[in-house]
């Protein structure tokens, strides 16, 4: 057995409901620009020929009903809800017709992200990641399984800000819906059970405050909450 000069990182899950184990998280990936309303408001194109993607650690994860400090070097943190799905049984170089039968469970999620570092880095043509990668911005309720969820498109995804709607929309809005991503991604990837991919937020993005309280939800899945707490 190896030793390690360092304690090891604790493994990283979700719950999921109806089991009494977790999921583990192996890898974030997200997908952006997933819905035109947002892209518009980004001031950017739709590439509807392919999703593109971005990565989170696991160490971002933080669970529904957290409390995340406002994080260091940004003054302009903001909220994303997301559709997140996992997979659940190896897959590569998949097609979209048997795609979604990798996919194990659905939930929701936030990407939480220092967009005026992630502006800074797109202007300049350099990575996102201290825009993206930010500790506790990969926020999740518990997944729900995907047989449980029944087929995706009617089903309305939402965040409030202390109560008022910010972001509402429906899933069948999604540029590139979930088969097609599972697809998509594992042509470059050998997608295993423990990988997250979080599928993009709809329109109506934007800052958040120390004491502000974040809640959001999909039909048919656990809602999400968030309190954003003051910087460390």
């Amino acid at each position: 057995m190896s030793s390690y000069l360092f304690d090891t990182p604790k493994v990283q899950s979700i719950p999921v409901k109806g089991e009494d184990k977790q999921y583990p998280i192996n890898r974030i990936f997200c997908v952006g620009r997933n819905y035109a309303a947002h892209a518009a408001e980004m001031g950017v194109e739709v590439d509807r020929e392919a999703p593109f993607y971005f990565t989170k650690s696991p160490s971002a994860n933080l669970a529904s009903g957290s409390t995340l400090p406002y994080p260091p070097g940004t003054e302009n943190f903001h909220y994303e809800m997301e559709l997140v799905l996992v997979i659940g049984k190896p897959v590569f170089r998949v097609s979209a017709a048997d795609a979604a039968d990798a996919i194990y469970a659905y939930g929701c999620g936030l990407d939480m992200t220092r967009r005026d570092l992630q502006l800074v880095a797109r202007a300049k043509q350099r990575p996102w990641d201290l825009g993206k990668d930010v500790e506790g911005s990969a926020v999740f309720a518990p997944l729900t399984k995907a047989a449980e969820m029944g087929e995706l498109g009617e089903q309305r995804i939402h965040l409030e800000i202390n109560g008022e709607v910010k972001q509402d929309a429906h899933l069948k809005d999604l540029i590139h819906n979930v088969s097609e991503i599972v697809a998509d991604l594992s042509k470059f990837y050998h997608l295993v059970p423990g990988d997250v991919i979080m599928t993009g937020t709809p329109a109506g993005v934007g800052p958040v405050v120390a004491g502000d309280k974040i809640t959001g939800g999909v039909d048919g899945l656990d809602p999400i909450a968030l309190t954003i707490g003051d910087p460390e």
